[in-house]
């Protein structure tokens, strides 16, 4: 399902954001040490999170297409933040728990790397930024 926008609303806690897509609401925020009242994930857990969960669901959408024996798909990621030039890095470790070959298992890595989120954070992003009244 595509989405045609997020909503991002401070709700009266110092940072805690109430975030609503239309049909679900959650709660982001930053931890007590950045003065946050840690209601939520942090903006980076949140980016995190949505490749994760897209890691997770391409890879399951398409073992399933293939009947191949994937019971689960464990993805753990971490931001390492490179503060000299700006860049930044995201570590993604992928287990795939089932009776998968080694054929198989090159092929669902070859698909985590191709999941939508990972293809919009490695290309190029314009961001359109417009004040509203």
């Amino acid at each position: 399902m595509a989405y045609d926008h997020i909503e991002a609303h401070l709700s009266g806690e110092p940072y805690r954001t109430l975030l609503t897509d239309g049909r679900h609401d959650w709660f982001g925020d930053v931890g007590r040490e950045s003065g946050g009242m840690d209601a939520g994930p942090d903006p980076h857990a949140q980016l995190l999170a949505a490749l994760g969960t897209c890691t997770a669901i391409t890879v399951k959408m398409y073992a399933a297409r293939k009947g191949w024996p994937l019971d689960d798909v464990r993805v753990r990621l971490a931001y390492a933040p490179d503060h000299k030039d700006g860049d930044a890095r995201i570590e993604r470790r992928v287990e795939f728990v089932g009776a998968l070959d080694t054929e198989q298992r090159s092929r669902l890595l070859a698909i985590a790397n191709a999941c939508p989120v990972h293809k919009l954070l490695t290309g190029q992003i314009a961001i359109a930024t417009t004040l509203t009244e």
